[in-house]
């Protein structure tokens, strides 16, 4: 699985904007101070999310992005996906001619790997990923760190 920065940094994005699900549209920039991810890099992550009926966002003052659907409905599969990430464990692309002349000897394994990775990260949802133990008090550090920069200034 070739899993970058940027489908790291989409999921990232997108369970912060989950955490502040439900007050209303959330800045980019506010998510870029939590996360630490630069605001022109989240500005072409958002493009896409957006492009892929992810999220929608909110113009003008008080602007920013909201979920398009309910956390529980967004799988980070799709999260990955729509930012061009791919979840393919195979050296070849999963082309059929891993070498000249055919498949290499691990293809097939390769392949189910992907597979597997895909189903698993198909069957979590956001909302899953919030829920677990620990996010909360994550979240709490990052709001009390970005507070305390804030503070500093």
């Amino acid at each position: 699985m070739r899993l970058t920065t940027k489908g790291r940094y989409a999921v990232t994005a997108m369970l912060d904007l989950t955490l502040h699900n439900g007050h209303g549209p959330v800045p980019l920039n506010e998510i870029s101070r939590r996360q630490g991810i630069s605001l022109s890099y989240l500005e072409q992550l958002f493009l896409r999310l957006r492009r892929a009926q992810l999220v929608h966002s909110v113009r003008g003052p008080g602007g920013g992005y909201l979920l398009a659907r309910p956390p529980e409905r967004i799988a980070i599969a799709e999260v990955i996906e729509a930012v061009d990430e791919t979840m393919d464990s195979t050296a070849c692309g999963s082309a059929q001619g891993c070498e000249e002349d055919g498949q290499c000897l691990s293809h097939g394994l390769w392949v189910d790997l992907s597979q597997q990775i895909r189903g698993f990260l198909a069957g979590i949802t956001l909302a899953d990923v919030v829920a677990r133990p620990g996010i909360q008090a994550i979240a709490q550090r990052q709001e009390q760190r970005v507070r305390m920069h804030s503070l500093d200034r």
